[in-house]
């Protein structure tokens, strides 16, 4: 079992979750973080802490979100890993609430 980042991190990128993964299983992507499967522990940590809901344990992932699970495997095996917080993009409030960013996602 693995966490899956979705669609709500795109354009918010924030990085409080990467503080807390015991493992370093997050990798960072232009706009974006995802979590490589087979890194993950499943220790559930980095749910709670974020702030816009966009992590979700993979047998509680919605129906919309479930292309989200395949984008995490492949783009962690191409993006760089990050083990620290970083400071968010100054608009990521512009996008926390937004709907439908899926189209936004850079790779």
């Amino acid at each position: 079992m693995t966490f899956v980042i979705g669609e709500a991190c795109i354009k918010c990128k924030l990085t409080d979750c990467v503080e807390v993964c015991p493992v370093d299983c997050f990798y960072e992507g232009p706009n974006m973080l995802v979590i490589h499967p087979d890194e993950c522990i499943d220790c559930a940590l980095c749910e709670p802490e974020c702030p816009v809901d966009a992590i979700y344990s993979e047998d509680e992932l919605p129906d919309d979100q479930q292309e989200f699970l395949a984008l995490n495997a492949e783009l962690s095996e191409t993006w760089p890993n990050i083990t620290e917080a970083k400071d968010p993009p100054a608009d990521e409030a512009e996008w926390r609430e937004a709907p439908n960013k899926r189209t936004l996602l850079e790779r």
